[in-house]
C-alpha cells in the first residue's frame, strides 16, 4: 500500500465524524519528509475549532496509522479568533 493510501485510509477512519459536521478533508501533497499538506473542506474550512480538529482528530488519527509520516499541515486552517469563522449549524 502506498503513502498515499495509507493515510487516505486514516482519513477514512474519521471522515464520518468530519461529515456529520459538514466538513471533509482532503489530501493536497505529501512533501518527500513525510509531511501531509490538507485542505479543510465544507464547514471544516471555516470553523472556528478547525485547529483542535486538525490537531486532536485528524494529526492523531494519520500518526498513528502511518507513523512514516512527520507532521500534518492545513494550508487552509481558520484561525479561532477570525472573525468570518463560523461553526457548524449543530455546534451552536
Amino acid at each position: 500500500m502506498s503513502l498515499l493510501d495509507q493515510v487516505e485510509a486514516a482519513l477514512d477512519s474519521i471522515r464520518p465524524y468530519l461529515e456529520a459536521d459538514g466538513g471533509n478533508v482532503s489530501i493536497e501533497e505529501i512533501t518527500p519528509e513525510g509531511v501531509v499538506r490538507l485542505k479543510l473542506l465544507g464547514s471544516c474550512g471555516s470553523c472556528p475549532m478547525s485547529i483542535m480538529t486538525l490537531k486532536a482528530g485528524i494529526e492523531q488519527a494519520i500518526k498513528k496509522a502511518v507513523p512514516e509520516i512527520t507532521a500534518i499541515e492545513a494550508i487552509n486552517l481558520t484561525d479561532i479568533d477570525d472573525p468570518n469563522a463560523v461553526l457548524p449549524e449543530n455546534l451552536r
